[in-house]
This record gives C-alpha cells, structure tokens and sequence, in this order.
C-alpha cells in the first residue's frame, strides 16, 4: 500500500494515503488489526486525510510498517465503530446541535427586525401544524396535534414571542429525548461488549483455542454442532445445518456447506463447518441483540406497552381541559397554559429509559438481559428451576475415579473420553479434558468428526469403529450398549454418590468416568435469599441418579426435585408448572437444558454453559457464581417500584401545572419551560443506577431503597 511518513519519531509514526484512500469502517479496521499485533500499542486512522497515527515499542518500526505495507488497497479490512468514540461523538453532536439551536434563537431575538421574526415564526408554525395534520389523518391523537395546537394558538393570538419561544423549547425537549434514549442504548451496547468470546482457530497443524481479538480476516475457524457461529464468513469446509433464527427469524435451520456465506450469531444445530473469516466484526452478535431489543415490540416489558398505550390515551383529555378552561374562563392565555402540559411525553420517555437503564445495569454486574419483557417476568416469578450439573454444582467438577470394562486400560478410557469431549463446552466434559492434560495422556485427533446427539450424548468413528460416550440412558436405553451382571454391580457399586459417564466402543462397553461434583459454595445463600425475595418454589432437575440428586438437595435445603430426567423431561415439567399458573424461571448450562429453557416464561444460563444454550436464554450470567441471580430479582423488583414513582412524580408535577395554569399564575411560555423541565429532570433520575453501591448482598430485600 502507497504511504508517505510525515513524522517519525522512536516509538511514533505518522503515515499518509492522501485523502479518500479509506472509509470510516476501513479506519475502524485499519485500526483493530493494527493493535492485535505484538509491541503495537495504539492506532488511530482519519479518513479525512488518509492519515495513520500508530504508537508501537521501541525496536519495532521495521515491524510497523512491514504490517502496513502488507494491506491490499483494494481489499481493506472494516470493522465497527469502536463504543468510546460512539459516545464520543454522540455527546459531540449533541452539544454542537444544542448551541446551534439557542444563539439561533437569541440572535433573532437580538439582532433580526420583528417583521422577519414573525415571517419565521409563521412558517416554522406551519411545520408543527403539517405534523399534528398528518399525525391525525393517520388516525393518531398524540404529542403532534397537542404540540400543533399549542404553537398554532399562540400564533393566532398574535403572540409571536411566545410561539418562538415554545418552538424553541419543543426543538430542545426533541433533542433532549433523542440524546437520552440514543445515550442509553448506546451505553447498553457498551456493556453488553464485555462478554468477550474465543474459537477454534485452524492452523497448518492443529486447532487453537484463541480469542476473537486475535483473529484476523482470511483466518479459518471451526464452528462445531451447538455452537455459535462468531464471525461472519465463507464456508471453506464441511456441511452443516445452521439455525439462523437470529437473523432471519425463521426457526428451522437450513444447510450451509462450502462455498455458502454464514453470519454471526446463528448456531450450528448439527454437523461442523470451517470457516473463512471475511469480517473482523467480532461484535456483531451484540449490534444483533441490540437491534432486536429496539425493535421488537415483543421484547419490550408488558408495563412499557401499557405506558405508550395509557400516554396516547390522555392526549384527547389535555384538549378537553384546554376546552373546558377557555369556556369557563373565557382566557385563551390561560386555555394554551394548558395545552403546554403533556402527561403523556414523561410517560412515554421515562418508561423506556428506565428499562434500558435497568439492562444497563444488569450489565454491569455482568448480565446479559435481551429484553425488558424478561425483566418483568423475572420480577414476578414464583418457581425458579434448576439444572443441577454445573449450575448448583461447581462450574468445574473433577474426575474422581476411572473405571475400565472388557480388557480396555483405564488410560485407555481417558485418553479416547477426552478427545471425544475436547470440542464441547459442559462442565464435565470439560472436566475429562483437564484430568487427561493432569496425566499428559495425549489425545490427537484420530477419529471422525464428532456428532452430538441432543438425547445427551456423543457419537464418532475410531478405527472404523462406532464410539459413544454420554449417560447410562443413552449408553445402554437409547444405544442398546449390552452390560453383564457382573458389570452392572461394579458400577452400581463404584458409581455411588457420583455423576458416571459411560464409554462405548464397537458396540460394547469401555469404560466408566466417575466425576465428583459438589455443590456450589454459594448456591446455599443464593436459594436462601431468593426465598426472601419471593420465590415460593425451587425445583432441581437432573440426569444423575437419585443418589447423587438426593444429597445435593439435601446440602442445599430442596424438596422437590426430579433424578434421571431426559432433556425432553425437563422440558415436560417445565411446561407442566406453568399449566398449574406458575411463572417459572429455568436456570441450565447444557446442549440438553434448550428445550427446558425454551419453554420456561425467563430462561438463564450459566456463563460456562453450552453456546446454544446462552442463545436460546432470554438472560445470561458472565461471572462463575451464582449470586448474580438475588442481584437481578432485586434490580427487576427496583426496576417497578421507579416506573411507579415516575407515574406518581408526573401526575403531581404537572397536575400542579395545570391547576397554576387555569389560574393565570403562570403564563404558557413558563408553563412549557417548567413541563419540558420537569421532564428531562425525570429522564436523568430514570437513568440514575439502581444500585449506589456495587452489588447488593445476597439478603438484600426486593425494592429500591
């Protein structure tokens, strides 16, 4: 790429292109590949000029401008803008437009002659009188005609002042809306990005597990069954049937093989694919989330709806009461006082607001909430479900025994678990892979691709021999693996207290894993708190046996729980406790949890659990500990104890407004400057955080304090 060095300094370069040799994206991206190289500490591009400002350690220009000059002109990278200069530029505009806006106003005030006021003052009537227009020729009485009215009054009346100085106010209180709900989304898009994910990336070799940062365009990733699909890109291997639900909203996959493009955020339900990356948008999943936030109206909270719905309802009444107060009071003055009090603007702004700060700030303390309808189901729950392998239990059991069967080694039955469990992100899979690393027991690849079958288990060919390995129900019910006598009394008896999976190979048993799983550290406290809070049922669900269940339950103070459960089981009694009228959270980390998790009215999953699983749930913890769950209870429950302390500050304020209005006290020109005042004032408390302090503790009682 042609460049020209305009400072060169140890540890600095500037380079030039000249202008339009790059777009904003092609910048973004010049950038983030740019410092995803060793010893290069920052990169800024301006596409303005073409100019490329990079700061690198010393020793490494040679480096610098080895990677620059790699860039192919005609095929640069992109990438999104990054979230600091979004907020950046946003608060940037927002200044800009709102300084613009008031010495316009002050400085025909001051220096243009009345008759050319008025001439303006008269058309910019006009523009608020053609959208109360169009606004009720499509059947809607909202803010447009109350706004049309208000301005198109005091024009009538000859009070031009007034008209300009409402206008200019109207103008403001827009901006003021459209910064605020553009400042919260945005601030939204910036914690949801904390949630940073890592894939298999293809080397001449081997695979790497390595973070989405260090992944460049032109790289292959292999993407397996129940995973994510993390960058956009070209299949390059492999067939795969792939739910793009996310995208597309169409729930049944559809086959991808080579040469087909895949996107971002859609899930490989079955078979595998290696991917040729052609986008360095390692957000993309995020911008998704949030554009389905904004734009689906079923993802907003039920108590968001009826606002919007009760904040056009009252619109018709602000006429009545202007009517009613010129015909009693014969005051045209004291009728616009009226006109300029909308109920209906503070409710339909803060409501929204105060949702999306409430996912803001479930964010913060590493939540991912996809919609404000989850927030107020979570809030009214009465049953929470739990699966039990990695969710009450530790995120990362161990293996506590190793059991071979029919001549095989017990290294042997290691070795082949973990090569079969490598690409699968379960507890105890996970487990098996690190107890084989602990004996340096070698586990390459030598069978073939490996398939998940969703009645929990996994199948491959070794040798030209069929494997699988998975619970008892799929080893021996589903699969019709034989056992003998004497081999079911070895595992009765070496299983007990333990969860066991079960290798076969060729069509008979291998082995047994017997993997110690205690119950979390702070499970305990998490139920005794959500208890407190208003959770009447709590209900454990499991694979294991009833022995394992039992002293689970038993550490932990459930009743009620269900052992040996198939995935289609959870998912059953799921259903079954929201026939009986119950709202029902369910909590799980596994392949085998989506159904369960589908089903429930809010759905949770584990920050370790399976990829399928974090996209079927509606929430998402990011942090290894359970007290995330008491932290969001109290946030939803706060979340509705402030949307009904803003109903009650907005019935008061501007009931009080009209009732100075009506009497003359104050003029309409004060009562909009104190209505929009009012009203951005709610904004900024909507928006304040939930929690002064930075978590609650795990007792803590529901509502905002």
């Amino acid at each position: 790429m042609q460049y020209k060095i305009v400072y060169d300094k140890p540890g600095r370069l500037r380079l030039r292109m000249g202008q339009e040799a790059f777009s904003a994206d092609q910048g973004y991206g010049i950038e983030r590949l740019l410092t995803s190289k060793d010893g290069i500490l920052s990169a800024e591009a301006s596409p303005i000029n073409g100019g490329v400002l990079i700061h690198y350690l010393p020793g490494l220009r040679d480096d610098v401008l080895s990677e620059f000059e790699g860039f192919d002109k005609t095929n640069l990278p992109t990438a999104i803008k990054p979230d600091a200069d979004a907020i950046r530029e946003l608060d940037n505009d927002f200044s800009r437009t709102l300084a613009a806006v008031l010495f316009r106003h002050y400085a025909m005030k001051l220096f243009m002659p009345a008759p050319i006021r008025i001439i303006f003052a008269v058309r910019r009537t006009f523009s608020y009188l053609t959208a109360g227009l169009q606004s009720l020729m499509h059947g809607k009485f909202g803010v447009d005609v109350l706004d049309a009215a208000a301005v198109t009054a005091a024009t009538l009346q000859g009070d031009f002042s007034t008209a300009a100085s409402i206008m200019m106010l109207l103008h403001i209180s827009e901006l003021l809306e459209d910064y605020t709900r553009k400042k919260a989304r945005q601030t939204l898009t910036q914690s949801l990005a904390l949630n940073i994910d890592s894939t298999w990336l293809v080397t001449k070799t081997r695979e790497v597990w390595t973070p989405l940062s260090k992944i460049q365009i032109g790289n292959r990733i292999h993407v397996r069954t129940g995973s994510v699909i993390p960058l956009d890109g070209e299949v390059s291997e492999g067939e795969a049937m792939v739910n793009e639900a996310s995208m597309t909203g169409e729930p049944l996959g559809v086959l991808r093989k080579t040469g087909h493009s895949v996107y971002a955020g859609s899930v490989i339900e079955e078979g595998s694919l290696v991917i040729r990356v052609r986008t360095l948008a390692d957000n993309t999943r995020i911008q998704n989330i949030v554009a389905l936030i904004d734009n689906s109206e079923t993802l907003k909270a039920e108590v968001q709806g009826k606002a919007e719905r009760l904040a056009d309802s009252i619109v018709p009444f602000s006429f009545l009461a202007s009517l009613g107060t010129l015909i009693f009071t014969r005051s045209v003055t004291k009728a616009m006082s009226v006109l300029m009090v909308d109920y209906s603007c503070a409710i339909k702004l803060s409501t929204p607001i105060c949702v999306i700060s409430a996912m803001h700030e479930a964010a913060k303390h590493k939540m991912l909430v996809k919609g404000g309808r989850y927030l107020e189901a979570y809030a009214n729950a009465d049953t929470i479900v739990f699966d039990k392998t990695g969710t009450l239990t530790e995120a990362c059991p161990k293996v506590a025994k190793v059991v071979p069967f029919n001549n095989r080694t017990r290294d042997e039955v290691l070795r082949i678990s973990a090569c079969l469990e490598e690409h699968f992100p379960h507890s105890v899979a996970k487990a098996i892979v690190k107890q084989a690393e602990a004996q340096n027991l070698s586990h390459r690849e030598e069978h073939a691709d490996v398939e998940y079958v969703v009645a929990h288990g996994i199948s491959s060919m070794l040798y030209d021999q069929r494997v699988l390995i998975g619970s008892g129900h799929f080893i021996f019910d589903d699969e019709s693996i034989p056992i003998t006598d004497n081999d079911r009394a070895i595992i009765d008896q070496e299983s007990e207290g333990y969860g066991a999976v079960y290798l076969a190979i060729g069509g008979s048993l291998a082995g047994m894993i017997c993997v110690e799983d205690p119950v979390r550290l702070d499970a305990k406290n998490t139920l005794d708190a959500l208890r407190l809070q208003g959770i009447k049922h709590i209900v454990m669900l499991t694979g294991d046996g009833k022995a394992a269940a039992k002293s689970a339950c038993e550490t932990l103070g459930i009743t009620e729980y269900y052992a040996q459960v198939l995935p289609e089981d959870k998912a059953r009694i799921v259903r079954s406790f929201k026939e009986q009228g119950r709202t029902v959270i369910m909590v799980g980390d596994g392949v085998n949890d989506s159904p369960a998790l589908s089903c429930a009215d809010v759905s949770i999953a584990m920050k370790d659990g399976s990829d399928i699983a974090k996209e079927v749930a509606d929430i998402t913890l990011l942090t290894e500990t359970l007290d995330g769950l008491v932290t969001l209870r109290h946030l939803s429950q706060s979340l509705f104890w402030r949307i009904g302390r803003n109903y009650r500050f907005i019935l008061s304020v501007n009931t009080a407004l009209l009732l100075l209005g009506i009497s003359g006290v104050i003029k309409p020109s004060t009562s909009a400057v104190l209505h929009n005042t009012s009203t951005m004032l709610l904004s900024g408390m909507s928006m304040r955080p939930f929690f002064p302090k930075p978590c609650p503790p795990l007792s803590i009682e529901s509502g905002e304090k």
